[in-house]
């Protein structure tokens, strides 16, 4: 629990970074210190190749961490009753998870698995993806990441349970450092039912795996 409480704080939609400071940088001093690293590296940020890259990476960066500007809590505010009693588990499976690891900003890329046991209210589908879709487009651990989509869901939607499973590939690990391809890390979430009932934690992983 003490992950997803201070996961908490990464709900709202400014940066801490933000809060604390007061001002959020301008595009024109982003683009200044993207120059910078180009220097840094080694080459000369006037060239013509690498004139508008300052440009081009703050846009990017724009849409890599655009999760900053997102509220998980108000997307999963919208809930259903007209369900017919539904109460088994809801699942979706193999969401795009596109994020960058906080420690290198490097791209870890891959796929979550996201269930929740209704009580008698439903969630729009579309956004739980969008909940993971906000959690990925923000600096991230892995296992943060997992906990946050968990907490959310957890704390917004009232659920009897929820789990979650990510299985990334991390650049960070693939091309620096120790230089392994094709190293799948696996992390999982489970809250309610889910963490204290064996057989419906191990139903959601076969789900998962898409052997049931």
């Amino acid at each position: 629990m003490d992950v997803i409480n201070k996961d908490n704080l990464h709900l709202r939609a400014k940066s801490s970074y933000q809060k604390s400071s007061g001002k959020r940088p301008g595009r024109a001093e982003a683009e200044a210190a993207v120059r910078t690293l180009l220097a840094w590296a080694g080459d000369d940020p006037d060239r013509e190749g690498l004139r508008e890259t300052p440009a081009r990476v703050t846009r990017a960066f724009g849409e890599w961490f655009s999760g900053y500007q997102g509220d998980p809590e108000k997307e999963l505010s919208k809930t259903f009753a007209e369900v017919s009693g539904y109460d088994e588990m809801v699942m979706l499976r193999g969401i795009d998870v596109q994020s960058h690891c906080e420690h290198h900003m490097a791209p870890f890329i891959g796929k979550a698995h996201v269930a929740y046991l209704p009580t008698g209210r439903v969630v729009g589908l579309s956004k739980i993806a969008r909940v993971v879709e906000i959690f990925s487009k923000r600096l991230q651990t892995q296992e943060n990441l997992t906990a946050q989509i968990a907490g959310a869901i957890a704390k917004t939607v009232g659920t009897k349970g929820v789990a979650v499973l990510v299985d990334a590939e991390h650049q960070c690990m693939s091309t620096r450092g120790v230089g392994h391809k094709d190293v799948g890390t696996l992390t999982t979430r489970f809250t309610g039912e889910f963490k204290n009932n064996p057989e419906l934690r191990a139903r959601f992983l076969r789900m998962a795996e898409g052997t049931n």
